[in-house]
């Protein structure tokens, strides 16, 4: 096994077209987590997926138990791969994560998943202040729109935003194709 590990952060249902909180191209970042996921198990490197879920039943998405907190069929994990469950955007936080890459001696981080805004920029902001030497994939990654003081910023730029700051001090930010080749 190699010192890199892959995160693959809340690629959940409920982020996907039919689901509570469907992200802009939620199809096409799973589609190349996919390829990331296959490279990174070609390589030996050590794949962990995270799985949010929310505190209550009522909440907006992830619910407990539900069809949508469960993982995203394209990104299937393999039985011998690793869960971590988490309730807050830092996948961190009140895990046992840090434990498992320090377990496995993992130095280098290769993040991908949803979404942008949240839980991929809390976990490679924390990751980086960790000590690891972060990766993230923005095209494996998905945002949706927001507000802010009475208007709309789209999800495009919304992402854009999040992954220009993360490669400024947090991460080296990269294309599926540039990662691959």
């Amino acid at each position: 096994m190699t010192r890199t590990a892959l995160i693959v952060v809340d690629i959940q249902n409920d982020y996907f077209p039919g689901g509570k909180w469907p992200l802009a191209g939620a199809d096409a970042a799973a589609d190349n987590a996919a390829k990331v996921i296959q490279a990174a198990r070609n390589a030996g490197d050590l794949v962990v997926y995270i799985r949010h879920e929310a505190g209550s039943d009522d909440a907006p998405f992830f619910a407990p138990g539900s069809d949508g907190a469960q993982l995203h069929p394209k990104v299937a994990r393999q039985e011998h791969e690793a869960e971590v469950l988490k309730h807050f955007p830092n996948s961190f936080r009140e895990t046992g994560l840090q434990a498992l890459l320090e377990d496995k001696g993992i130095e280098q981080l290769v993040i991908i998943g949803a979404m942008s805004h949240m839980c991929i920029d809390a976990t490679a902001r924390a990751a980086a202040d960790l000590g690891y030497k972060v990766k993230v994939i923005h095209d494996a990654c998905a945002s949706r729109d927001l507000e802010f003081d009475g208007a709309t910023v789209p999800a495009a730029h919304v992402h854009a935003a999040f992954m220009s700051a993360l490669g400024f001090a947090y991460a080296e930010v990269i294309s599926t194709d540039t990662h691959l080749g």
